[in-house]
């Protein structure tokens, strides 16, 4: 069962949605929200005359309104899988070792071709093959999550569960929403929320990928891992260094959005995420 708590957006996130014609009721992260503010133009009589609809930012856009696809079928396949898993462990009574995930829109998947290519579903496969283990997740995330939405959504819902293992990634899409002392507010209240023990991911440095967003990003999101790592080694928590593995060459490792990782960017997250899951819960039982 998913929290019923309501996090503020704001007021321009409404208006963006006013000018795309889409509404406010239905979650999106700050790069959709833009691309389809973007669409509008690029779909429009003059992006047909100036070839706009054709070139850079039409193609952007496309991938966008892809991701957004993909982003309800995702979040329809955790649910079910979730159901599934709660429903197993209610008859069986040694079901295996249980991972919850808490998150964004990179828990889910978003931009690997099926759900369990994402980062969650690559390190589940590994950990239940190597450890010979039925390792299971319940997959808590939501696409477009801030902060501020896990902590005040996600980590209550751990109370339901006795978890091995819990993850916790996010923050990208709080540097277009959040201004910095919110930001950091929001990042540090996450961070002394989570279970003791929980694995933390940080964040990734995209240098030379995002355009001007991502010349720009980089410092910021720089910033915002230090606080990680400085919180982590306060409270003796594992941090999944993403931004040391998912680096350049940067060739085939996005999605159709330019945004999101592929399955093989996934791969680099998961290279980072098992480097920092504790040895007793990775290593083969005795």
């Amino acid at each position: 069962m998913r929290s019923t708590a309501v996090v503020s957006r704001p007021s321009w996130v409404h208006a963006l949605n006013s000018l795309s014609g889409t509404g406010g009721a239905s979650r999106k992260s700050p790069i959709e929200i833009f691309a389809t503010a973007a669409s509008v133009v690029a779909h429009s009589s003059y992006a047909e005359v100036t070839g706009v609809r054709a070139g850079r930012l039409g193609r952007w856009t496309d991938g966008v309104a892809t991701m957004r696809q993909d982003r309800l079928s995702f979040r329809t396949y955790w649910d079910a899988h979730n159901d599934r898993v709660i429903q197993a462990q209610a008859i069986d009574p040694d079901p295996g070792p249980l991972w919850v995930v808490l998150g964004d829109s990179t828990a889910q998947g978003l931009g690997a071709p099926r759900p369990h290519g994402g980062y969650v579903g690559q390190t589940l496969a590994h950990l239940r093959r190597t450890t010979g283990q039925h390792w299971r997740v319940i997959n808590l995330s939501i696409s477009g999550s801030l902060m501020r939405d896990v902590l005040a959504e996600q980590v209550p819902l751990l109370a339901n569960y006795q978890p091995d293992l819990v993850t916790c990634g996010a923050g990208v899409n709080d540097i277009l929403f959040s201004a910095p002392g919110k930001l950091f507010a929001d990042l540090r209240a996450l961070l002394a929320a989570v279970p003791d023990g929980t694995v933390l991911l940080d964040l990734p440095l995209p240098a030379g990928f995002w355009w001007i967003v991502g010349r720009m990003s980089v410092p910021y999101l720089s910033r915002m891992n230090r606080v990680i790592h400085e919180v982590a080694a306060e409270r003796n928590l594992p941090v999944a260094e993403v931004s040391t593995q998912f680096i350049a060459p940067w060739a085939g490792k996005f999605a159709c959005d330019n945004f999101h990782p592929s399955e093989d960017g996934y791969r680099d997250w998961t290279r980072a995420l098992l480097a920092a899951v504790p040895a007793h819960l990775a290593a083969v039982p005795s």
